[in-house]
């Protein structure tokens, strides 16, 4: 019997372990696939315009892998999907050489990207179940430290390995690490109760969106503002990031691939240092004053910009970029931290995955449209990218000040409590 008040049981802990992992491996190939990419044509045009290719298969699966997860054992969701994309890349490396590589690096990185949003729907909503009351905070904290941890190493070691040896030794580290990990999943278990289904899949997907969007307009109202200021948010900072530390740092100021990995490596562990802060501080954490994080993320974009700006030298350039990108990492994983719980929190369990799903899919909205837009700026603006990065930093403070409105209407506490009102 699973002991329901200690956080690190069996199935927890495979659970992390699997995902330490499987993130690795992701991290190892969204951190060399796209810099491929950039590497062999110049352009941040078209290294915006793949990366946000990419993403667009994440946008659909995401809400299609949280009715799944809602319907299918989680954990066959978790060792299917590692096995095919063990096949998947087992396949690129066989194609390595004969057939024309940036058309194949996208492909591949559309099936990556699709695969991980119908996967991580499965783990989000897996938490809950394997986690309760007071612990699922914490949980959601490791599993948050659990992704950082392998943003930090994935992008050190890809650095490293892609600087010194090209591609082929990343494909098959994440080829064996997707591999191991769904053997590992296969001894987990997860609470799973059938639900019966009498009509077509278009129907269940087209009725359980329908369901999940409802509870969020209309049930609890306030959340979907909530969306939109984190919508918003990663148009304006996330995709930023995301486009400009590779094209700055390895086109603008000239810096390595392998200094390039250790500062994704070091934004990783902002990250890490974001979900330990959260699981030290827990309960102390109010949603209500989730705003000074925000300001304050958006307050570190302006030495990037200045130091760009001042024509400061390169590598302190590269330290200033990597520091101040580190520290919005952290500020922002706090924040999704106390967001995920409190979503977890006041969604009955029946909808938890598909609501995540549609939380998460919204705001992957934002990635595709602001990487081909910032892809575009930084091409256009290739011999002053200050101006890009300040104007970022401009648009995030007025976002931030205006979840302050937003923040304070939400309870007090993330779990809304029989007969409370629901705010909106």
């Amino acid at each position: 019997m699973r002991d329901t008040q200690k956080l690190f049981h069996k199935d927890f802990s495979l659970v992390v372990i699997g995902q330490i992992i499987s993130l690795f491996g992701n991290a190892i190939l969204r951190f060399a696939l796209p810099l491929f990419v950039l590497r062999e044509s110049g352009s941040a045009a078209l290294f915006g315009l793949v990366s946000a290719s990419a993403f667009i298969p994440m946008v659909i699966m995401s809400p299609i892998g949280g009715i799944v997860a809602d319907r299918v054992n989680k954990q066959r969701i978790m060792v299917v999907l590692d096995a095919i994309t063990t096949a998947i890349i087992a396949v690129f490396m066989l194609l390595m050489g004969t057939a024309p590589m940036i058309p194949l690096v996208v492909v591949i990185l559309m099936l990556l990207y699709g695969i991980q949003g119908a996967y991580a729907p499965a783990v989000q909503a897996s938490v809950p179940l394997l986690a309760e009351g007071d612990l699922l905070v914490p949980a959601n904290a490791v599993v948050n430290l659990v992704q950082s941890l392998a943003g930090l190493l994935g992008p050190v070691a890809g650095g490293i390995l892609f600087g010194r040896f090209g591609l082929w030794p990343i494909l098959a580290v994440s080829c064996g690490c997707f591999a191991f990990s769904a053997f590992i999943e296969l001894f987990i278990k997860i609470p799973f109760k059938k639900r019966p289904r009498s009509k077509s899949v278009w129907a269940l997907v087209k009725g359980d969106l329908k369901e999940s969007a409802g509870f969020i307009t209309k049930e609890y109202p306030i959340m979907s503002r909530v969306i939109v200021i984190t919508f918003c948010l990663n148009l304006c900072i996330s995709t930023m990031l995301l486009v400009g530390m590779p094209v700055i740092i390895t086109e603008y100021l000239g810096i390595s691939s392998e200094l390039y990995g250790i500062s994704q490596g070091i934004l990783a562990g902002g990250g890490l240092l974001g979900g330990i802060l959260a699981g030290v501080l827990g309960k102390k954490l109010r949603l209500q004053r989730a705003y000074l994080l925000l300001l304050l993320g958006a307050a570190a974009i302006l030495p990037m910009g200045i130091a760009l700006l001042m024509g400061a030298p390169p590598f302190a350039g590269y330290i200033v970029i990597t520091a101040m990108a580190a520290f919005i990492m952290a500020c922002g994983t706090m924040v999704n931290i106390q967001m995920l719980a409190f979503v977890q929190a006041v969604t009955p369990g029946d909808l938890v995955g598909k609501v995540i799903a549609l939380v998460m899919t919204v705001n992957l909205c934002a990635q595709p449209v602001g990487q081909a837009l910032y892809g575009f700026l930084f091409e256009y603006l290739a011999g002053a990218p200050w101006v890009i990065v300040l104007g970022s930093a401009l648009a995030s403070f007025g976002i931030a000040a205006y979840s302050r409105i937003v923040f304070s209407k939400l309870p007090g506490t993330a779990v809304k409590a029989e007969g409370d009102a629901v705010p909106n």
